[in-house]
């Protein structure tokens, strides 16, 4: 006997968007790894695990020396989840897949065959969102201490910490960071893109901060602003930081 099925349940696709960190690697591509093992060294485990995203934009260089760069960066354990800016004549088989910048999405929903066109929306409507006030920055603010361990991510604005940052615990915001404790661990401010991004903190002892990809570690960072309140911001392509009043 044959059973018909008189109803059947549609496929649901949702979008969803994680943050990946994205490596810009610069030729010679040996200088470059070289940079990356020295900020490996420093900053113990720091790729491990996380999604990484390889942006190769106006790299002149081939198929061959981006596979040679991808089999360098898997020796590291380093996880590159997609490429972004690669010509397509580049990307072989077995490479990760081509990448676009990412934002937050919305559930795909699977339209059905028979179903009617959706009407067109007025044009009181276009031109009702140019006038449309524009939407808040969100921010988070964390009430308690962020602990060795925690990972605490923030892509779509600022992060306020009224505690301290552990060693070994990281911030990463999309906007600036303020922690009004003690900064010990990793804040990475700017993570979306923002050059203009900022991160202040009541007492420095960071093992990296870092502003829109440019980094510096406790190593780089200057002995007369360890241990003081600190205000970070990118001047063009330099990290600056400096003591802020008591």
């Amino acid at each position: 006997m044959t059973e018909t099925l008189t109803s059947r349940k549609a496929v649901r696709l949702r979008g969803r968007s994680f943050l990946a960190l994205v490596l810009s690697p610069e030729l010679p591509f040996r200088d470059w790894l070289a940079q990356l093992d020295d900020l490996a060294r420093r900053s113990t485990g720091f790729f491990l695990g996380r999604p990484i995203v390889l942006d190769v934009s106006g790299l002149p260089i081939t198929r061959e020396q981006l596979a040679d760069l991808l089999a360098e960066l898997t020796k590291r354990n380093v996880r590159v989840m997609g490429i972004e800016g690669a010509l397509p004549s580049i990307l072989g088989p077995g490479m990760p897949p081509e990448m676009k910048g990412g934002r937050n999405a919305p559930d795909i929903e699977v339209p059905e065959a028979n179903a009617a066109p959706a009407a067109a929306k007025p044009a009181t409507d276009t031109v009702q969102a140019r006038f449309a006030m524009p939407a808040p920055t969100p921010s988070l603010l964390i009430e308690t201490p962020v602990r060795s361990g925690q990972s605490i991510i923030f892509p779509e604005g600022d992060v306020t910490i009224l505690g301290s940052i552990s060693s070994g615990a990281e911030v990463i915001a999309g906007g600036s960071i303020h922690v009004y404790g003690a900064l010990r661990g990793r804040a990475l401010a700017g993570s979306s893109g923002n050059e203009n991004a900022r991160i202040f903190c009541r007492k420095l002892e960071a093992e990296l901060i870092a502003i829109d990809g440019l980094y510096k570690t406790a190593e780089d960072i200057d002995p007369k602003v360890f241990g003081q309140p600190v205000h970070a911001w990118l001047d063009d392509t330099v990290l600056k930081t400096v003591v802020l009043p008591a």
